[in-house]
């Protein structure tokens, strides 16, 4: 469902925790899968309870406002269905590991992938699927 009652979200806030996304991922691969753990917390509270209960995001948040970074204004219910992505990537990422399979870096990969997209371009690709998703099956009204 389209989400218009949560408040909206800095753009560029989003874009620096794409970065920490990257970073992280990257930091796993080079032999700390743990850290996804990380990834895993923090795209829990911002994609089922909101970004703005997320005390990462609220730093970021003030930091941004502060210097005058925050960027423009953005629809939070697609940048939770993105955080919802996450943390099931990341969460298989850290079940894989847990269970001894080399095949953890797959979901690591994609992220950095994805992530790194969303960072450099600003483009999320699971907001993109989120509104393609709902330009061609809207909700019905009842």
């Amino acid at each position: 469902m389209l989400r218009f009652d949560v408040p909206q979200v800095w753009s560029n806030v989003i874009r620096w925790e794409a970065f920490i996304t990257f970073v992280v991922c990257i930091v796993a691969l080079l032999g700390f899968p743990w850290v996804m753990l990380l990834l895993v917390v923090q795209s829990f509270i911002r994609g089922f309870i909101g970004h703005h209960r997320c005390p990462a995001h609220l730093l970021w948040k003030k930091l941004f406002e502060t210097q005058g970074w925050a960027g423009k204004k953005e629809n939070a219910g697609a940048k939770m269905f993105a955080n919802k992505l996450l943390f099931i990537a990341s969460s298989a990422a850290v079940l894989l590991f847990v269970y001894g399979s080399g095949l953890w870096i797959v979901p690591c990969i994609v992220l950095v992938v994805f992530s790194s997209m969303e960072w450099a371009l600003s483009f999320c690709v699971a907001c993109w699927a989120y509104g393609y998703w709902y330009q061609h099956f809207p909700p019905k009204a009842g």
